[in-house]
């Protein structure tokens, strides 16, 4: 049975409108129900590609990170073994005589030279060795020995051994000769000879032999 109508009014019509909240929650949770499903495939909602990519770095023992470096490789034809001194070098050239006088023994180290290998050529020899200024002792050879790569002269110390050139003499120095032309440095003798050559007076005899 319809309402009564009121004369000259027109009746307006009910408009049911949605509940905008509602409609919201619920495509809400349809959308998130759908990417739960996809992320639980492993999969991405847009492309079906893997949610994440397992990688592998392989590292360097013994180092980690952004600091992993690639160890530096040997450098090749050098060497960590050391190499002999000159000094080292010139110790094992050395050549080594005996000097006896009397009951008085002396050992001499030379150094490796043209005229040194002439004289230990010449060894064994017995000089008669003659006093001079007080501070040598000279005897004659008998062969004279190389000058190669000798200088003109030589200022000898006490307790050297040498060569005089223009006489072809050994020469044991005691005391403090100056430079002379001539004179030709072969080696040392031992610490003390010096002090024992010079209480050695006059004309000795010597026996002067390779070690």
């Amino acid at each position: 049975m319809s309402p009564p109508s009121t004369p000259g009014i027109r009746p307006r019509p009910v408009t049911v409108r949605p509940n905008r909240t509602r409609t919201r929650l619920v495509g809400a949770l349809v959308a998130w129900a759908a990417m739960s499903g996809a992320t639980a495939c492993g999969a991405s909602p847009d492309t079906g590609t893997p949610a994440a990519t397992s990688q592998t770095t392989q590292l360097t023992p013994g180092t980690s990170g952004a600091n992993a470096s690639t160890p530096n490789p040997p450098i090749s034809g050098t060497s960590n073994t050391p190499t002999p001194s000159s000094t080292a070098r010139e110790q094992e050239n050395e050549m080594e005589i005996d000097i006896a006088i009397g009951t008085e023994r002396f050992r001499a180290s030379l150094t490796d030279s043209a005229a040194s290998r002439d004289l230990v050529a010449q060894l064994p020899l017995t000089l008669q060795m003659r006093d001079h200024g007080s501070v040598e002792k000279t005897g004659r050879l008998p062969a004279p020995l190389s000058l190669e790569g000798q200088p003109d002269g030589a200022d000898p110390d006490p307790g050297q051994v040498g060569y005089y050139a223009p006489g072809n003499d050994l020469v044991l120095y005691y005391g403090d000769q100056s430079y002379f032309p001539g004179i030709v440095l072969l080696g040392r003798l031992e610490d003390d000879a010096a002090g024992r050559l010079a209480a050695l007076e006059g004309t000795v005899t010597a026996t002067v032999s390779a070690t």
